[in-house]
C-alpha cells in the first residue's frame, strides 16, 4: 500500500437502481490494483467531508490496516477505527451494538461515511449497523477477500447471525460504492481463496454456461492450467476478469430485483444446503461459508439429477470441476469428527429466509448455466436425500 504510482485504469462495473425514480440511486464497483494506495483518487470523491470510520477485524488489522491508514493520513482524511475479532462469530448482536455505539461516539453524521474494510463478515455487519445509525448513514465497501470481492460486497444485503440461523437479522442497504483492490488478495491463504472461488463458480452455474466453460478450460499459454486454478493463483488478468464477470452478473440481477422478491433468489444456488451445513457446525471455522456453498452447489446438482431435473453427467461435471481444483465437493471433505443427522439439517433448512408459509424453496439447476426457483420443495424428499448423503459419508 506504500506504492503511490498511479494504477492502470481500473474496471468499473456500474449498478443503477430505479433509474426513473426521484432518488436516482446507484454506485460503481471499481476493480483494479493499488486502489487503496490512491485514496485521493478513489475514496475521497465518495466522501461528504474528509472523515471516515473504519470497521475491520483483528486479522486484517495486522496485515493491511497500518498501510491503509497511512495513505489516509497523507490524503488528509481523518479516521477512527473499530476492530472486531476475526471470524463468522463476530456477526452478533453484541458486536452490532458495539459498532453503533462507537460510531455515535465518533460523531458520525448521516452524510458521513463508514468504511467496511474486510471480508464478508465485516461488510455484512458494518452495512447493517450503518442502516441503523441516525436511521441511515453512508458506507463504502472495501472488500479484501475473494468471496467479498465477487459477491457479498455487492447488492446491499447486510445482516448478522442469530441462534436460529445465518443472516436472519438484517436489512437491504446499499453502499455508496465498492472499491476492490486485488492486491489485498495476496495475503489470503489458499483455503480462503477456494472459499471465494465457489462464489465465482456459482455465477457460471446459475446463468452463464460460457463463463463456466472458461473457468473449466485450460489456459492456451504458459502452464496451461485451468482458468479456475489461475484465479486461485491470483494471476492478474484472469482474477480481474472473474471479479468483473461475477459483479456484472450480480449487479444486473440486483438491479432487477433488489429485495429478492423474484429472480434474485437464484443467487442462492447452493446456499440453502450450504447454510444448513454451516449451521450444523455453529458457523465456525470448521466450514467456511464458501466451502458450504461449494458443497451446497454440488448437492443441489446431485439432488436435481436424482429427481430428473438435470442430466447426471452435468452433475458429475460440476463435482469433477471442484475436485480438479481441490475444492470441497462432498460432505466427506469437511474435516470434522462431528456427526450430522438429516433431521437437524432439514430443520436448519426450514429456517432459510426463502421459506414462505412454512414451505421450503430450493434453487435447483436445469443445466449448467440454467437454474430455476422450486417453491414448496417436498421436505420428505429433501430429508431422504440428506439421509442418503450422510450414509455415504464418514463425518
Amino acid at each position: 500500500m506504500e506504492n503511490n504510482k498511479a494504477p492502470k485504469v481500473p474496471t468499473i462495473v456500474p449498478i443503477r437502481f430505479n433509474k426513473n425514480s426521484i432518488d436516482g440511486r446507484g454506485y460503481d464497483i471499481v476493480i483494479g490494483k493499488n486502489i487503496l494506495a490512491n485514496p485521493k483518487r478513489y475514496l475521497l470523491p465518495l466522501l461528504s467531508r474528509a472523515k471516515v470510520a473504519i470497521v475491520t477485524d483483528t486479522h486484517l488489522a495486522k496485515i493491511h490496516l497500518d498501510g491503509f491508514t497511512k495513505t489516509l493520513e497523507k490524503a488528509g482524511i481523518v479516521f477512527h477505527t473499530i476492530i472486531l475479532p476475526a471470524g463468522e462469530a463476530s456477526k452478533s448482536f453484541d458486536n452490532l451494538e458495539l459498532i453503533v455505539t462507537r460510531l455515535l461516539s465518533f460523531g458520525i453524521e448521516r452524510t458521513d461515511s463508514v468504511v467496511a474494510f474486510g471480508g464478508g463478515v465485516i461488510g455484512d455487519i458494518t452495512g447493517f449497523a450503518c442502516s441503523m445509525v441516525r436511521r441511515g448513514c453512508q458506507f463504502i465497501q472495501i472488500p479484501t477477500t475473494l468471496l467479498a470481492q465477487v459477491d457479498s460486497s455487492v447488492g446491499g444485503k447486510t445482516a448478522i447471525n442469530t441462534e436460529h440461523g445465518k443472516n436472519l437479522a438484517g436489512a437491504f442497504y446499499q453502499p455508496q460504492g465498492v472499491l476492490t483492490d486485488i492486491t489485498t488478495l495476496k495475503s489470503l491463504p489458499m483455503r480462503q481463496r477456494k472459499a471465494g472461488y465457489a462464489e465465482i463458480l456459482k455465477y457460471g452455474l446459475l446463468g452463464n454456461a460460457d463463463f463456466f466453460e472458461w473457468l473449466d478450460k485450460d489456459q492456451t499459454s504458459g502452464s496451461k492450467k485451468p482458468m479456475g486454478q489461475a484465479i486461485l493463483d491470483l494471476e492478474e488478468k484472469e482474477t480481474i476478469k472473474a471479479i468483473e464477470v461475477s459483479c456484472g452478473m450480480k449487479g444486473q440481477i440486483v438491479e432487477e430485483d433488489e429485495r429478492e422478491h423474484g429472480r434474485r433468489a437464484l443467487l442462492n444456488l447452493g446456499h440453502t444446503f450450504g447454510h444448513a451445513l454451516e449451521g450444523a457446525f455453529g458457523f465456525s471455522d470448521t466450514l467456511l461459508h464458501g466451502e458450504g456453498v461449494a458443497i451446497g452447489m454440488a448437492l443441489a446438482f446431485e439432488y436435481g439429477a436424482t429427481h430428473g431435473m438435470i442430466d447426471p453427467a452435468q452433475s458429475a461435471r460440476v463435482k469433477s470441476h471442484l475436485v480438479k481444483l481441490d475444492c470441497p465437493a462432498h460432505i466427506n471433505d469437511i474435516k470434522t469428527s462431528e456427526r450430522l443427522n438429516a433431521d437437524q439439517l432439514v430443520e436448519l433448512m426450514m429456517q432459510d429466509k426463502k421459506v414462505v408459509d412454512g414451505k421450503l424453496t430450493l434453487i435447483l439447476p436445469t443445466a449448467i448455466g440454467s437454474t430455476r426457483i422450486v417453491k414448496d420443495a417436498p421436505v420428505a424428499s429433501v430429508h431422504a436425500f440428506w439421509q442418503k448423503q450422510l450414509s455415504q459419508s464418514n463425518p
